[in-house]
């Protein structure tokens, strides 16, 4: 039987007071779910060594039920898990994230398939990354950080004059983590909210793919070349959902536009 275990303590420290992150504030909470014991008490130990607070699910009810009742800022979603595996559990959170009109919450995915259909066919289950097992601990905790920083950039531009950003039917209001075309509500991940918004942010505009890949990404992400790709007919499938006309146009050889074809 799978378990959850929550820990907020801090290796360094015996108090039970809550983590504090650097700036004075409580910890990121971070759901690692993994079944493998090693693996689960290396990422484990090593976050709450770096200040994060860490709960550990080992199977995938568990890790369901820890979504829904205490959500995380983030997860580390293992895929090949007893009962319900990693892909179908980020379909699930996805699906209740849109019909209760959650922001939705990062999801880092490792996996031990390094085929590029497996880790493409976890993007499109609703993953904001990936990472190959084996993994060193650094790249681990700097994807981590990077999925967190533009989740926090996102709430805090919330603060900035332009809350809503506008484009032809399209609406993208940057306080409250909400999509719309017309009427209809379009739900997206993380990665695709801040995929859009940088499209949003240029419209009319050709961006060079390798642009887009170090605004979204980072300039130091060494992933697969059709990440991008991935991500953008993620992204159009949800904008386009109830038949609507395309507006993310594909320059070829170049990049993409957001641009309105007649």
């Amino acid at each position: 039987m799978g378990s959850t275990v929550k820990s907020s303590e801090n290796p360094s420290s015996t108090s039970g007071r809550a983590v504090l992150d650097e700036a004075g504030g409580t910890a990121p909470r971070v759901l690692v779910v993994e079944d493998e014991p090693g693996i689960a008490g290396f990422v484990r130990r090593g976050l709450l060594f770096e200040g994060f607070a860490v709960e550990v699910a080992t199977e995938g009810r568990a890790a369901l039920t820890a979504v829904r009742d205490n959500p995380p800022d983030l997860v580390v979603m293992d895929i090949m898990l007893p009962g319900i595996d990693g892909m179908e559990i980020t379909r699930r959170v996805r699906a209740a994230e849109a019909a209760e009109r959650r922001p939705p919450i990062p999801i880092l995915m490792l996996t031990a398939r390094d085929a590029v259909p497996d880790r493409v066919g976890g993007l499109e289950a609703g993953a904001d990354d990936y990472l190959v097992k084996p993994f060193a601990f650094d790249e681990l905790l700097a994807r981590i950080r990077a999925l967190l920083r533009r989740s926090r950039a996102t709430v805090d531009a919330a603060a900035t004059p332009t809350n809503v950003l506008r484009f032809d039917d399209l609406a993208l209001d940057l306080g409250g983590r909400t999509v719309s075309r017309g009427e209809r509500t379009v739900q997206l991940t993380t990665r695709e909210f801040e995929l859009l918004t940088f499209f949003l942010r240029n419209p009319n505009q050709v961006l060079p793919r390798q642009l887009v890949m170090a605004r979204i990404w980072g300039e130091d992400f060494y992933g697969d070349s059709n990440v991008l790709e991935v991500f953008v007919g993620n992204l159009r499938r949800a904008l386009e959902a109830a038949g609507e006309p395309r507006l993310i146009q594909t320059v070829r050889g170049v990049g993409y536009v957001l641009r309105v074809v007649s």
